[in-house]
């Protein structure tokens, strides 16, 4: 896994991949920053952690697109999945470069707290429970992203079915409130990633949560690994 995880992580900085989502996260997470705390004279970042949800929606597509798919473009993955390694150290490798890249990006919101800092008293507890919370998502994100891009070998493609994957997951619960069937509206607001999101930028833990951002990770890694399974043995 570790020889994977390092010719990812070099891959993304070789492509110009990484400096695209840095920039681009760098420069909308600033504008959310400036807008919710410093123009409105809060150390409060809860705002713009609120923020950055649609706009994870919108980068991790850009961030997994290729992760897979490339690897099936070239003809390379016949290469991973004959090399003596686990299909999970296969999956995780790339999985892990992903979420080491978004947890680089997500980190900057350290800086703007030591800024806020300067001006007033920064809730830390808050501010970790936000950061986590993202963290947790964005974990969650990628791997459905690296799963969709396993199931095709055009980038552009797996970035648009990640990005309207995500969205569903972003409308779910709204989905659910149109289902007159109780019991299936309740199963879908069960399964809402966004008001799970916002129950943590409002200050309010939930265990269940935590599991259920895991588990999802976990779920859709799975699937990866079996779509490599099918494949070796196809």
């Amino acid at each position: 896994m570790g020889a994977i995880y390092r010719r990812e992580m070099g891959a993304f900085f070789t492509s110009g991949l990484a400096y695209v989502f840095l920039s681009v996260f760098f420069l909308v997470s600033g504008f959310f920053f400036y807008v919710g705390s410093v123009a409105s004279a809060t150390t409060d970042t809860s705002g713009m952690f609120s923020s950055m949800f649609l706009v994870v929606v919108i980068l991790i597509p850009i961030l997994t697109m290729r992760l897979m798919s490339e690897e099936k473009k070239n003809k390379t993955d016949q290469g991973l999945l004959t090399a003596p390694v686990s299909l999970w150290s296969i999956v995780l490798g790339k999985y892990f470069a992903a979420l080491t890249l978004f947890i680089i990006a997500e980190s900057i919101v350290f800086v703007y707290s030591l800024i806020l800092s300067y001006y007033g008293t920064v809730v830390w507890s808050t501010l970790l429970g936000n950061y986590f919370a993202m963290l947790f998502l964005g974990a969650a994100f990628i791997a459905v992203g690296v799963f969709i891009s396993s199931m095709t070998e055009n980038q552009m493609a797996s970035a648009v079915a990640c990005f309207l994957a995500l969205m569903l997951l972003y409308f779910i619960d709204s989905i659910g409130s149109l289902i007159p069937v109780d019991f299936i509206a309740d199963i879908f607001s069960s399964l809402s990633f966004y008001t799970r999101y916002i129950e943590f930028t409002m200050g309010i833990f939930n265990l269940s949560s935590v599991v259920f951002y895991l588990s999802a990770a976990f779920l859709f890694n799975f699937f990866t690994v079996r779509v490599f399974e099918k494949r070796r043995w196809g």
